[in-house]
Parts: structure tokens; sequence; C-alpha cells
């Protein structure tokens, strides 16, 4: 009861959308002032509350140690059979990704403030829960492969938050960690994508002074070098993919791990630019595929993840790295469509507030052999541009339409040509 008197205190429905509250004696020209209200709502307000939205049940539970209790969880009808308690690291990895830059503001006592701070608090209690064999809410750490994907999410926040998430941290809990991500070497990731997971946990260890394996890092970043395919895309192996998967995992986790080579010495800064400047050709694809409506693709495998194809977006317009074509004002707006065209359908989100298998709603024949709604929590990655504080420029920069939106309206847009880095 306590739960949903707050959430209706945020004025979050079961879709993540924000709606007025309407009486059943509500006039139809009530109605549609308050639809006019709900369109002035500030951009970053729209945002946080929907990811708070999104946060919320898993990490309450968590904290309590009771998200293996109490989470609904949903399967593929395709499952292909594997110890279904992978749902749980996925979930809590995936979101905590994406939720981390958002936690790395300072605390305040506004109504955002104090949201962000909860999650925090609640956050640092699932971590020590995650890695305590004693806790109901012990991880898979040490069966099937697939722990090896998501703890490269659950390293990569940390790597993200450092002083918010991993600092804070006790002692104990720390060791567990650092043991949990080494013993995942057993896994021998497929000459994939997969091999950034093991390279982003050694250079997750590497960034806070734990012995490395470098190898892992440097074959990951060869293969992902050589399946370079040009203008900005990667190929998932040898063979070319029409999907989003350079979003999901190859362009952010490559630019991620080159930064703490850098860092700490260990590559040259040219190889980091080069990462950097492919990425943001790919995010320039990226924002031309936001149609007038806010609509994109349904293109490829893992369509059930949802908004987090624009992390690349997201991930740039946080660290102020969007390339020159693309205003913050245009990322702001298309990404809010975007998000809007996803979230607007109730049905994403589960009676209790978990999310569901489904692209804009609740759709599991969507869903892959290795899909279960933990899966879904990769969509909080779209939302790292909330790492920049309410008085960036991203959030305070004019409104404006994106190049599809200017396109079909017959205004002036940038043109678009391939590049050769």
């Amino acid at each position: 009861m306590i739960r949903r008197n707050f959430i209706k205190f945020l004025g979050i429905t079961t879709a993540g959308t924000l709606l007025p509250q309407i009486s059943q004696s509500s006039t139809f020209s009530t109605i549609k002032n308050k639809q006019k209200m709900q369109k002035s709502i500030p951009d970053r307000e729209y945002f946080w509350k929907l990811l708070y939205k999104i946060s919320e049940p898993v990490l309450r539970n968590m904290s309590n140690g009771e998200l293996q209790k109490n989470m609904t969880v949903e399967l593929s009808p395709s499952w292909d059979g594997r110890d279904m308690k992978v749902t749980y690291m996925e979930c809590f990895g995936r979101l905590m990704a994406g939720l981390a830059p958002w936690l790395t503001l300072p605390d305040d006592n506004t109504e955002e403030g104090k949201c962000r701070r909860q999650l925090k608090e609640w956050a640092l209690k699932s971590y020590a829960h995650s890695v305590d064999p004693q806790s109901p809410d012990y991880l898979l750490w040490r069966k099937e492969g697939q722990p090896l994907v998501d703890s490269a999410y659950f390293s990569n926040a940390l790597m993200r938050a450092p002083q918010q998430l991993w600092e804070p941290l006790d002692s104990v809990t720390k060791a567990r960690i650092v043991s949990e991500l080494k013993q995942l070497r057993r896994v021998k990731p497929p000459i994939t994508n997969w091999l950034l997971f093991a390279a982003m946990n050694e250079a997750f260890l590497l960034s806070i002074g734990e012995e490395y394996d470098s190898e892992k890092i440097d074959y990951a970043l060869k293969k992902m070098n050589e399946w370079y395919v040009g203008d900005g895309w990667h190929s998932d192996g040898d063979k070319f993919h029409m999907d989003f998967y350079n979003s999901y995992v190859m362009h952010p986790m490559m630019l991620e791990v080159m930064e703490v080579l850098v860092k700490n010495g260990k590559a040259e800064k040219s190889a980091y630019e080069l990462t950097l400047k492919r990425i943001q050709r790919y995010t320039e694809h990226l924002e031309r595929m936001i149609s007038p409506e806010g609509t994109y693709p349904p293109i490829g495998r893992s369509l059930t993840y949802r908004t987090a194809v624009f992390q690349p977006l997201a991930l740039l317009a946080w660290r102020k790295q969007l390339p020159t074509k693309l205003t913050e004002g245009q990322v702001r707006s298309a990404l809010k469509a975007v998000h809007k065209s996803i979230f607007n359908n109730s049905s994403n989100f589960t009676s209790d507030g978990y999310l569901t298998i489904g692209f804009a709603g609740h759709q599991p024949t969507l869903g892959d052999w290795y899909s279960n709604n933990g899966s879904m929590y990769i969509t909080s990655e779209s939302f790292l541009m909330l790492g920049l504080p309410a008085s960036d420029t991203f959030w305070t920069a004019p409104e404006e339409a994106w190049t599809a939106k200017k396109a079909f309206r017959n205004e002036t847009f940038n043109k678009d040509y391939y590049v050769n880095f």
C-alpha cells in the first residue's frame, strides 16, 4: 500500500507515463485541459519518473533480499530450458548499468533528489545481497554461461558510478564481487559480441587496481576492429547481422573499455579517439531512424530490449560527446518521442510493476530463446543522460525537431554521407 501511494504521489501510471487524475464527473473540456497540462511536463521529469517506475520494484525488493521471492517471472515461449534464475542476474545487472549515471548526482531535497537517494540506498543493499551466498537474493554466478553477459552490465554500473556504488560498499562485499567476477573466467565466450563481456569485467578489475587478464581485453578489441565493416557499423562475428547489437553491446562497451585502458596507460589515446569517432557516426544513423512520430524500425534479434537501441545516443549525451551534427535539443526531443511511443502502452508492465516481454507492449512471442523479462531491463540504458544535472544545457536547450521530423515537414536538415574511418 505504501508503494502504491508513493507511485500515485509521483503521478506515474502503470505505463510509466504521466497522466492527470480524472474523476468520473470530469467534463470533456476538463479532460482536454488536463491533456494540455500533460504535454507541458518537463522532459527531465518525464524521464526520471519513468526510470523510477522501472527501477523501484526491483531495488525495493532486492534491498530486502526478496527479489527472487516476489518478482513476477516471464519466460519466452521458446525458452531453451536453462536455469530460470538467470532472470534475476539479468534484471539487476542490466538495470544498474542504465541507472548508475543518475545516481552520480548529489543528494538534494527535491522530489527527484529524494527518489534518487532512495534508489541509491536500495542499490547498495542489493549489491551486498547479490554476492552473499547466505542471501535469498544471491545471484546465479556459478552456473550456466549467461552470467558472464550480465556480470558485464553489473560491473559496468560500478565503473559508471564508482564513488556512489563501489566505494561505499563494505570490504566483504567488495571482495566477494571481485571473486565472482574472476571465477567467471570459467566461461569461454563464443567468438561474438560476448568477447566484450569478458573484456568489461577485466577492465573493471583494472580500474580498481585488481589483477586483470589483459589478453581477454586485447583479444576482444582486436576482433571488434576486425569486424568493423565501415560507416560506424560492426558485424557480430564474420557475418553482418542487421540488428541493434552495435547499440546493446559493441559500441558502448568498446568505448568504455578503451577509456579505462587509456587512463591506466595500457592503450594509445589515438585508439580511443577512433573508437569515439565510430560511435559518433553510428549515433547519427540512430537519430535518423527515429520517425517524425517517434517510432523506429523493429529490426533484428532481441527486439524486446526496447529503447536500449538508443543507448549510444544517451551515452554520448551524458558524456557531452554527441557529434557536431546532432544538437542536444533535437536528441532530447527525439529520445522523449521514442520513449513515449514504446512506454505509453500499459502492458509493458505487470500489475505489480515488473517489465514484460515485448516491444511496444506485452508481446511474448517476440521473445527469443534466451529471453526472460529480466532481460528487458537493458532498456534502462536509454536513460544515461539523467546523469547530467537539471541545469545542464542538454535539459535547458530549446526543444528541436529531429532529422526525420524536419525532413517530412520540408524543413532544412543535414545531408548524410558515409565516412571512411
